[in-house]
């Protein structure tokens, strides 16, 4: 099997298990968080008690539909708190939001974790910050801020090449490459990849490459068309992303420089259909 850059440890799950978010549905003991199984579970329930009952989730939801009607995908975010919603009403809006095709983990400074999932409605974020006291909040925009931050606060501007192992092939230009690619990288200009798939690297390569540039700070996967794995790397602008098959072998093994890969950010097409989508919910359920 050809070495790629980052394989799961033995005994693993493959590709890397990421905390589930959003477990207090409404609808969580039927295991179902999906838009299909929220809103079926919505049509049950009697839609004048519902905005009776959870006034401020109802708010929240127009707020946000309105909100994401406007996003941008190069515009700055917006958060909106969950601090002051009673039970019903966090289980009424994980109900509506469900859980999309991303999700993730980020690493903080002070060990603690954020998590992220995008809901069914793409561009529709919920983050939790596993600090000391749980705190979790909704975020609009291609991908939560607490991403890009960690990116670029938590990795570094250029790396060391130490003394290259015997049995290496092409690792010394591509760290070459890597460098001069990361360094020159500045938002607006088109992310470069580099394919491993392609490239004739060997094994002493690969882990030479790895224990170079490192991991980095996040971990993204995205279950779109296919699986796909986003991990940043020790060093600024330099993404692992890997896609793979049915069966959890890996089709495409590539470094990415640039900002977040396209394969985890929402896009302007995105933020107008999940607008249109809320709205719609919103109408069919609590007018």
């Amino acid at each position: 099997m050809k070495a790629s850059f980052w394989d799961a440890p033995e005994g693993a799950e493959q590709p890397v298990n990421v905390f589930p978010i959003g477990d207090e549905s409404l609808n969580a003991a039927k295991g179902s968080l999906t838009a299909a199984g929220a809103l079926a579970k919505l049509a049950t329930l009697d839609s004048a008690e519902l905005a009776k009952s959870c006034p401020n989730a109802v708010a929240l939801l127009s707020r946000i539909a309105d909100a994401i009607a406007d996003e941008k995908a190069n515009a700055p975010t917006r958060l909106f708190r969950l601090a002051n919603f009673n039970d019903l009403e966090s289980k009424l809006v994980a109900d509506v939001l469900g859980r999309g095709e991303v999700a993730g983990v980020v690493a903080l400074p002070d060990g603690s974790l954020a998590q992220i999932q995008e809901s069914v409605l793409a561009g529709i974020w919920r983050v939790r910050l596993e600090t000391d006291a749980t705190s979790e909040y909704l975020e609009i925009g291609a991908v939560p801020e607490i991403v890009k931050r960690a990116a670029a606060d938590l990795t570094s501007a250029d790396f060391e090449i130490g003394q290259v192992p015997a049995g290496a092939m092409n690792v010394l230009p591509v760290l070459a490459e890597i460098r001069e690619r990361a360094q020159a990288w500045r938002p607006g200009i088109r992310s470069q990849i580099i394919n491993f798939t392609l490239l004739p690297m060997s094994p002493v390569d690969m882990s030479f490459l790895q224990d170079t540039i490192r991991n980095g700070p996040i971990q993204l996967v995205s279950r779109g068309y296919g699986t796909c794995r986003v991990l940043s790397t020790g060093i600024r602008n330099v993404w692992s992303v890997q896609f793979f098959n049915a069966i959890d072998t890996i089709i495409l093994d590539t470094l990415e420089v640039g900002g977040v890969p396209t394969v985890a950010l929402a896009a302007d097409e995105d933020f107008e259909d999940s607008a249109e989508r809320l709205r719609e919910i919103i109408e069919a359920y609590f007018k």
